[in-house]
């Protein structure tokens, strides 16, 4: 793929839902490719709607959507599927089959992937999340950051050209949110983290987006955004308490 093409760009993105509630009112952002973003905002403020309108599970609104240059449509969804992985804040919804196996050969299987070609995929996938030596578990034994692990596993063994993550670090204790953080940080791939957890935004992602009301507020580098405390105001963010920004050392 051309290194210019951006993963993302969103131009003019408007949705409203069928009870007549409007929740984005005209989104634009681009993503480079290996970027590492994070997407902040509070409750309500649209950014459900936005991502699942990056591999059109929702349409219908005004404005375009393109990943890695193909807009996203009726037209290259399968294409856009493979290209846009969405880890779902509960792993659960991702994992279903019997084995951690099956569950990450499910996705590449059904695109057709077979053999030996699917064996290698699941075994890389496995690798770059740290679970090779859990292949033929059932999910439901393992831990919940375990767990997370895999239902990235599911969606890497899919090469995407961009991750996004629901609140990749909810409900994870300090260990496992420390594993998942050195696994994000290796990974070769467009990373887009939708995140209340602004400690961990300012952890792994160098840029931020503000979505407030339906429209991007602002467009920065993590530490300056979480740094303005009007803005963080203005959009009710809250660091938690004691936690200075300006302390921490941005991991590249």
């Amino acid at each position: 793929m051309d290194p210019v093409t951006p993963s993302l760009e969103v131009a003019g993105l408007a949705f409203a839902y069928p009870d007549g509630h409007q929740a984005l009112f005209g989104v634009d952002f681009s993503i480079g490719r290996g970027e590492r973003v994070a997407l902040l905002g509070p409750n309500g403020a649209g950014k459900t709607t936005l991502v699942l309108h990056l591999n059109g599970i929702l349409g219908g609104g005004t404005g375009t959507v393109t990943v890695a240059g193909l807009p996203v449509g009726k037209r290259h969804m399968a294409a856009i599927r493979q290209k846009v992985g969405i880890v779902f804040q509960d792993p659960d919804d991702q994992l279903f089959m019997p084995t951690v196996r099956e569950d990450v050969a499910f996705g590449p299987a059904a695109a057709g992937i077979k053999g030996a070609a699917l064996e290698e995929r699941v075994r890389t996938a496995l690798e770059r999340v740290g679970m090779q030596d859990f292949a033929d578990r059932p999910p439901h034994h393992l831990s919940f950051g375990q767990r997370r692990r895999v239902a990235v596993a599911t969606v890497l063994a899919m090469e995407p050209e961009i991750l996004v993550l629901d609140e990749p670090s909810s409900n994870l204790d300090p260990a496992s949110r420390r594993e998942l953080a050195d696994i994000l940080r290796s990974l070769d791939v467009t990373v887009l983290m939708v995140t209340h957890d602004l400690p961990y935004a300012l952890e792994l992602c160098p840029r931020s987006l503000i979505l407030s009301d339906g429209v991007i507020a602002a467009d920065g580098p993590t530490g300056e955004l979480l740094s303005d405390d009007a803005l963080m105001r203005a959009h009710r963010l809250e660091l938690p308490f004691g936690f200075d920004p300006k302390s921490v050392t941005m991991g590249a």
